[in-house]
């Protein structure tokens, strides 16, 4: 068992000096502009398409084959997001076969919330300056005081944010080791082809299990549009919610809170103050009664031994930084 050690990790490195220029892609702001239309059409859409899925669910034409393919794809790529992105890739939590490493990434990037390392970038930049000046998506920092200033902030890092090209992480500071990593640029660069199979898939998966066109079709709006909007607003709520409602169980130089309802749909994610106060553990439930779906699935790759050099926070660290 490896201790996790301070609440924050280390800032990323400064860029190499004896690097050969430009070796690093950078966000430009035309990029930024086209990502902007697409964040907006990803957002909206999946919105617009729940209204058609609440009115399957009143004309009680929602099928079980809708459900089985909801129940699959929401699991797997929110798992490329919470194991993939965010615990191995992010905070390297646990070291893992290439392929797996691979499998997640790709997984990640099926859940539509950017390519792989511009994810990464973007969270690395938040725990560097978690609440501060900086932070891409605080709900404290530059927004006001009062209620205005409250729900002005809370917008900004649940949605807002996503619309600011000042509020990306650079990948040349912040991703520099997965900028180095062929097979990770490569998943990256895919980025809109793994997005369109993580829509083919439950159009295909539908169309099986129904044996109709209808059918692939209420699988691509349930295992397309409404995961979509959910995952997405699941994530986003982690960014927002659990920077200002909630407990906080352990001392943590930010505002993170532990957020109990949001542990199930966001498979222990929300168990935001543990992960902030230890960023390197694995596993952010860290109680027995505090639920981490994630924390399970990555025990289970060590058991098969996909996973190993798995970190977690001693008892003794834990005592140490609680409050």
């Amino acid at each position: 068992m490896t201790t996790a050690p301070s609440p924050r990790p280390a800032s990323p490195p400064p860029p190499d000096p004896n690097a050969e220029p430009e070796v690093f892609d950078r966000l430009q702001a035309s990029d930024f502009r086209l990502q902007r239309a697409a964040t907006l059409v990803v957002t909206v859409v999946p919105f617009l398409l729940l209204g058609l899925a609440v009115a399957q669910l009143w004309n009680e034409a929602l099928r079980w084959h809708d459900l089985v393919v909801f129940a699959v794809v929401y699991p797997l790529t929110a798992l490329g997001v919470t194991v993939g992105f965010h615990r191995h890739l992010t905070h390297r939590s646990f070291e893992t076969a290439r392929a797996v490493r691979g499998l997640l990434a790709i997984l990640g990037s099926a859940a539509i919330e950017g390519s792989v390392i511009k994810w990464v970038a973007d969270h690395r930049r938040h725990h560097t300056f978690a609440d501060e000046p900086g932070d891409p998506h605080s709900p404290h920092v530059g927004h006001g005081g009062g209620v205005t200033g409250a729900l002005r902030g809370l917008f900004h890092a649940h949605l807002g944010w996503l619309f600011r090209y000042d509020a990306r992480g650079e990948w040349d500071r912040y991703a520099r080791d997965l900028a180095r990593d062929p097979a990770i640029v490569l998943i990256d660069r895919l980025f809109p082809l793994w997005a369109l199979l993580g829509l083919a898939f439950p159009f295909a998966l539908g169309l099986l299990l129904s044996g109709t066109l209808l059918g692939g079709l209420t699988g691509l709006l349930w295992g397309g549009a409404v995961r979509v909007f959910l995952l997405h607003h699941i994530t986003y709520s982690i960014n927002s919610i659990c920077h200002f409602f909630g407990r906080r169980r352990f001392a943590s130089d930010d505002h993170s809170r532990n957020v109990w309802w949001l542990a199930l749909p966001s498979l222990g994610e929300a168990w935001h103050n543990n992960h902030h106060a230890f960023p390197t553990s694995a596993e952010h439930g860290l109680a027995r009664r505090e639920l981490d779906v994630s924390a399970l699935v990555i025990r289970l790759l060590e058991r098969l031994g996909l996973a190993w050099n798995v970190v977690r926070p001693s008892a003794t660290a834990q005592r140490g930084r609680a409050l």
